[in-house]
């Protein structure tokens, strides 16, 4: 396996994971990392070491990194992707792909023009659920499917892992829907084909802030002959302890990944069983990891030019294009 350099710009929550992560895969070498905080960077060298260069553009330019993971807030996207693709090296940017539709449209004609090595980071693109969830539908496992639901519920927002990104409560570029309900939504996509949103009503605090309620339909008219639709409902900021699970009804088998890594199915009126999947398995504390050294596979396969499952930076826009829909 060949080995690939990595450079990361923003260490919060996620880019703190995945400097451990990275460290941990033999495909790849940590080179250069950055944040905007002086905290974040002395953290990171603190805890794992890592190597701390001064500027965003020296992890760019450094000479050892070969791809730029970049996992600063959506809003800021933008300008990163474009430093990286000027300077001909490997793209994996966070999602969402951004907020504004214009400008991540013309990001990705740009990315796409350049015929760039470029992804963004769904985890269901390689998560053992997903890929099992997948394979059992395209198999007909589940009959006719009837439709899908998303159901969410957050104590707090932000998570309290993410209680120091305070742009994730923002309205401009945070909330539950972009960060969470995103990454279904991509997962939908993959399941059933392009979807159009039907409706939507997403509410919002008095003091401005990110939105507290959402209720929205999407609609998949390639699925069987007579389309299907996917219900989200999803709540925060309120009693009851933090619930992500996200079913496909089927006429023969219905589907459940709850905890984002973990999939049942039920038949008949039976009760939900665990699905014998590779990695999907096991619990949080096993699956979680399986799904983020599946998804640097996939990356390893993204730098080396190879065939990947990652999504595309059209797939992000489309999924951005939905959910920005749904929050306006």
């Amino acid at each position: 396996m060949s080995t690939y350099g990595v450079g990361i710009i923003g260490l919060g929550a996620v880019g703190r994971r995945f400097v451990e992560q990275y460290e941990q895969h033999e495909g790849f070498e940590l080179a250069a990392v950055w944040d905007l905080s002086d905290d974040a960077r002395a953290s990171a060298a603190a805890d794992f070491g890592a190597p701390v260069v001064d500027s965003a553009a020296a992890v760019v330019e450094h000479g050892d990194v070969d791809m730029v993971y970049i996992a600063v807030p959506p809003m800021f996207h933008e300008v990163y992707v474009d430093q990286v693709l000027a300077a001909g090296k490997t793209i994996f940017c966070e999602k969402p792909l951004g907020v504004e539709d214009a400008a991540s449209t013309a990001m990705t004609e740009r990315v796409e023009a350049a015929e760039a090595r470029a992804a963004v980071n769904f985890v269901f693109a390689s998560a053992p659920s997903a890929t099992a969830l997948g394979e059992l539908i395209s198999s007909g496992a589940a009959g006719e499917i009837v439709g899908a639901e998303l159901r969410l519920h957050f104590r707090e927002w932000p998570r309290p892992f993410q209680a120091d990104a305070a742009w994730l409560r923002d309205r401009d570029q945070g909330g539950w829907t972009r960060e969470v309900v995103s990454h279904f939504v991509f997962l939908a996509e993959r399941l059933f084909g392009e979807g159009s949103l039907v409706s939507a009503n997403a509410s919002y605090p008095a003091d401005g802030t990110s939105e507290q309620a959402l209720a929205a339909v999407i609609d998949f008219p390639s699925v069987g002959t007579s389309g299907t639709q996917m219900r989200i409902i999803g709540t925060s900021d309120a009693a009851g302890h933090d619930e992500v699970e996200f079913i496909v009804w089927g006429s023969e088998r219905s589907f459940r990944i709850s905890n984002w890594y973990q999939l049942t199915s039920v038949e008949a009126d039976g009760i939900w069983v665990e699905v014998e999947a590779a990695g999907a398995a096991g619990g949080p504390a096993v699956a979680g990891p399986a799904a983020y050294a599946a998804q640097l596979g996939e990356v390893s396969n993204l730098c080396a030019g190879e065939t990947h499952g990652l999504a595309t930076f059209r797939e992000a826009l489309r999924v951005q294009v939905l959910v920005e829909a749904m929050l306006s």
